[in-house]
């Protein structure tokens, strides 16, 4: 990229173009230079909008296009927005007359500016481009809002413009909507002919330098978004953000977006930004999604949750002897393996084999389990699917549970057909059949004295629908807000809330902690797939309380193996592990072993996912992750081929500056190494470092 030239207060003065000024304002250091200039630049027909620190919007009122400059360098430019209204697109460069105004905000991103273009034209709608702008943020903010009698819409362009030139090791993330049917995250090379789309956000970065474009929905309870990157020799770079994307392999949807309609229609909010380090603008983006949507459920205050799940070895075989074994077990042999001085026993699918009489029937034994964890020391859980009927094909006809509908009744309307995804049918979150069915088994639960619930196939909810019961939800996200809001109500504050498949962004207001990828158990390809999604999605570290690995099953699997798969929970942020305890086996051992190290419980007490060291994997993982707490960085190394490897780490990419001295110690195996950046790993294995910087030199 081409830096951004500096000159003084004098020079500006004799520039004409406004282009040229625009580039050379970014250089001063002082805003209330930036603002005199940007009063002349509106006379001239451009406004300049200042943001963050050393960035700025440039807008042409006559073309109704922009550029942006980011960290010195021109990183957006000719910018445009469009809307489809009533079946017509129109783009922002149709209109004939832009005005700006802008007037002071305070919200959850601190004291900023809010900058509106309203556009008009004969025979077209007036529409707002506003932007948000914070001088403690790097990013910005924009929206597109369309005004007129009865609009409709299921499609916003908010953001399409290009990029700059991208030297070295050029990527672009693709980023899953969900983490359902074992779908991966991947870090694309960014080579023309090249077109990438992504779910809510996207990523173009190099993995040299890390510079990179992050943008992306920073609203999720009325619109489904997507990120197209591409790369074209003739025309170069561009990003192109589009709200009212669906796509069968990635959204699950079998139909297209739902329609908005009113008086005014708005596009989400999307973030924009160009970051030194592309890892931080994940992050940066992570965060301002909390903000801008904070959450609905109550926070969570406790310690990071610990425990155990049956889904990694019971499954089927659940019963109440082998559950209460297992927290014999935690009570006897895991005494150490502990947060808050408690851990989760947590029942998956088949709790309901305990319960006689089907879901209306008698929980007592249910009960019974709940009151023995509690009376070890330790916290009963329980699972559900609240947006599925499983049992669809044994016809329409059958009552839903807690209600005087049918299934029939209930099932989510696509066209002449259904949602049907992982063998299980999506319901309607809005029908009152459905609440009814929340209603009684939530309140059975609780009843139960359930203090945590692992919540599951929660992106049935967000299928875009060719009806909902209630009339006032036409898209598929606005479903899954009325669903969601609705089951997290009748939760309230008893329990943890945990969700596994689940919308990746949309899932934030509503869970205290949630899986980062599907269904992982034990081999060193459960470990790479997950670690998959901790390489490139991470950052949601920042928008849940927790982000979980999934139950982790050491099972009869090499040392190297279990290793691995116990280290990929510890750097995700929580540790849910899944042998069958109830019996003897190696997994007892090792879970005795390692489960209760004091430097790895102290590691996951601090709960934050490690980042990535590189972010060019592809489809692949990450080898090498990092994280610093204090005057300590963790590195954990895996290796997930079958041959032994060297690893030469890089101390600057580590974070070390050149004059830190520190020692390396490996907290599982206990060796001492020193002060090498350089060793081998054996194939199938992994290692956890722990590099302490002498603070005092």
């Amino acid at each position: 990229m081409k830096p951004i030239a500096t000159a003084t207060r004098q020079s500006i003065q004799k520039i004409a173009r406004p282009v040229l000024v625009f580039a050379l304002l970014l250089a001063l250091p002082f805003v209330n230079t930036v603002s005199a200039q940007a009063r002349k630049s509106s006379a001239a027909g451009q406004v300049i909008i200042p943001y963050g620190t050393g960035n700025a919007i440039a807008y042409d009122l006559k073309k109704g296009l922009y550029s942006v400059a980011g960290n010195k360098y021109l990183a957006y430019s000719g910018v445009s927005a469009s809307i489809s209204l009533n079946g017509k697109a129109v783009s922002t460069k149709d209109y004939t007359s832009r005005t700006y105004t802008k007037t002071a905000v305070t919200d959850g991103f601190g004291k900023g500016v809010k900058h509106t273009i309203t556009l008009s034209g004969k025979g077209l709608n007036p529409i707002k481009q506003v932007f948000y702008t914070y001088p403690g943020h790097d990013y910005f903010i924009t929206q597109i809002e369309a005004s007129g009698k009865g609009l409709q819409t299921n499609s916003i362009i908010p953001f399409s413009g290009n990029i700059a030139a991208i030297t070295g090791d050029a990527r672009s993330i693709f980023v899953p909507f969900d983490n359902d049917t074992f779908i991966r995250y991947n870090a694309k090379p960014f080579t023309a002919p090249f077109s990438n789309m992504s779910s809510e956000v996207g990523a173009v970065y190099s993995n040299d330098s890390r510079n990179g474009f992050v943008a992306g929905s920073i609203e999720h309870e009325v619109w489904k978004t997507g990120i197209r990157s591409t790369a074209k020799k003739d025309s170069g770079n561009a990003i192109q953000v589009w709200a009212g994307y669906t796509e069968n392999s990635v959204t699950r949807d079998n139909i297209a977006h739902g329609t908005i309609s009113g008086d005014v229609v708005k596009s989400p909010k999307i973030l924009i930004g160009y970051f030194a380090d592309w890892r931080t603008g994940m992050e940066e983006y992570a965060k301002a999604n909390r903000i801008a949507e904070p959450p609905y459920v109550f926070n969570w205050t406790k310690p990071t949750p610990v425990g155990w799940n049956s889904w990694g070895v019971m499954q089927e075989k659940l019963t109440y002897e082998k559950a209460t074994k297992v927290a014999d077990f935690f009570a006897d042999s895991l005494a150490g393996f502990r947060t808050g001085k408690t851990a989760f026993i947590d029942l998956d699918s088949y709790w309901d084999f305990m319960v006689k009489g089907g879901p209306e029937g008698d929980y007592s034994k249910l009960k019974e389990f709940a009151d023995y964890c509690k009376s070890k020391g330790l916290e009963p859980g329980v699972y559900w699917a609240p947006f599925t009927d499983w049992g669809w094909k044994d016809g329409p006809q059958r009552k839903v549970p807690g209600s005087k509908y049918t299934f029939g009744d209930i099932w989510t309307k696509v066209g002449n057909g259904y949602h049907d995804i992982d063998g299980a049918r999506a319901i309607d979150p809005t029908h009152p059949g459905t609440l009814a069915r929340i209603d009684l088994t939530i309140g059975k639960l609780k009843a139960c004295g359930f203090k945590m619930i692992k919540i599951d196939f929660l992106g049935h909810a967000t299928a875009e629908s060719t009806h909902f019961y209630d009339p006032t939800v036409t898209t598929g996200m606005q479903a899954y807000r009325k669903g969601m809001e609705y089951l997290t109500d009748k939760l309230g504050d008893q329990m943890l809330i945990y969700a596994a498949i689940s919308p990746s962004l949309a899932t934030g207001r509503y869970v205290h902690t949630r899986r980062i990828a599907c269904d992982a158990f034990k081999t060193i390809k459960d470990t790479q797939y997950t670690l998959n999604s901790v390489s490139y999605g991470w950052w949601q570290t920042f928008l849940y309380n927790y982000v979980d690995a999934d139950h982790v099953v050491l099972s009869t699997e090499s040392e190297g193996a279990n290793r691995a798969r116990f280290l990929s929970a510890v750097i995700t942020g929580t540790v849910i592990t899944g042998d069958d305890f109830s019996v003897h086996g190696q997994w007892s051992d090792r879970a005795k072993t390692w489960y209760q190290k004091p430097e790895i419980i102290k590691l996951i007490e601090n709960g934050k996912t490690f980042k990535p060291v590189e972010g060019n994997t592809g489809e692949n993982a990450s080898e090498m992750f990092t994280q610093k707490i204090g005057n300590s960085i963790y590195i954990a190394l895996f290796n997930y081929g079958s041959e032994s490897k060297t690893f030469a780490m890089d101390g600057k990419r580590l974070g070390l500056n050149s004059k830190d001295q520190y020692e390396l110690h490996e907290l599982l195996q206990g060796d001492i190494l020193g002060k090498t950046l350089s060793f081998k790993l054996d194939g199938g294995d992994a290692a956890l470092y722990k590099l302490d910087i002498d603070a005092k030199k």
